[in-house]
């Protein structure tokens, strides 16, 4: 049976955005290297997996982590396992969360893939990765189906507990299971969250979250695969985390504006839709 939804869904949002404007036509999906993450977490709906070692040490706001609990409903957790399939305004939580796509994924029906996470070594950094790729959705839905990733990065090299974090989407057709208000296409109701919450007064998500409609793929506004954050791929947003803290988005410059500078070309204007947490 399915379980009581999240009962403390905060009625504000505090959120903040940043999208970039597309330079060059989109390149390559924006998910990589799915193949290294191979530990298979069994077909559920609502389990996790953990705590599983992460492969290195990380500084969350000033919390200090080396294990995490990957979570079916399109999150990892820090300190204990997140059954909960209703996403909630990822301010109010008191959990610490890096969340790309907090909804009900549900991979019971055999025409959707399992959840698969693992350590690896990408451009000769470990990392940690997490797909959620060709998963369903509440219940026991695999028409149609959504493909995300989260990838963890140590970055010890700047210093002790740094690490960077990315959220890739190739492709998001559903944004709600059906316990959650939404309908056997996976649509309505209290749609997706994507962000990251420190559990105590720091939120993050991205725009369009909460939204009907906004994240998906047909939305060229606000789709998640249709914008990007610190990348030069559409669907890819990466985030620093330096000295326990998340570096303000619109202070990391764009691969393609890091390009512009040295050739002395710098001449277009960065479109962008922010909002401060208090």
């Amino acid at each position: 049976m399915k379980k009581t939804a999240y009962k403390g869904i905060s009625a504000s949002l505090l959120a903040a955005s940043l999208i970039f404007p597309q330079i060059e036509t989109a390149e390559a999906a924006a998910i990589r290297n799915a193949d290294l993450f191979t530990t298979e977490l069994a077909r559920n709906d609502d389990d996790s997996a953990g705590p599983v070692a992460i492969g290195f040490d990380i500084n969350f706001f000033g919390q200090n982590f080396s294990s995490l609990f990957v979570n079916n409903n399109g999150n990892v957790t820090f300190d204990s396992a997140l059954s909960v399939y209703t996403p909630f305004s990822l301010l109010s939580t008191s959990t610490p969360m890096l969340a790309p796509f907090f909804a009900d994924v549900d991979t019971r029906n055999l025409a959707s893939d399992v959840v698969r996470y693992g350590q690896a070594t990408i451009d000769g950094r470990s990392v940690f990765g997490v797909n959620w790729i060709d998963v369903g959705f509440y219940n026991e839905q695999a028409d149609p189906l959504n493909s995300f990733q989260l990838i963890m990065t140590d970055r010890s090299d700047i210093a002790a507990g740094d690490f960077d974090f990315e959220f890739n989407y190739d492709q998001i057709l559903w944004e709600t299971g059906e316990f959650s208000g939404g309908n056997s296409s996976g649509l309505g109701g209290n749609s997706a969250r994507a962000g990251y919450s420190n559990g105590v007064d720091v939120a993050y998500e991205i725009a369009g979250s909460a939204i009907n409609g906004a994240l998906l793929d047909g939305n060229q506004e606000t789709g998640l695969i249709n914008n990007r954050l610190n990348s030069d791929i559409d669907g890819r947003y990466v985030f620093q985390v330096r000295n326990g803290q998340v570096v303000d988005p619109t202070q990391v410059p764009e691969p393609e504006t890091l390009a512009l500078v040295a050739l002395g070309l710098f001449g277009f204007v960065v479109a962008k839709r922010r909002k401060i947490l208090n």
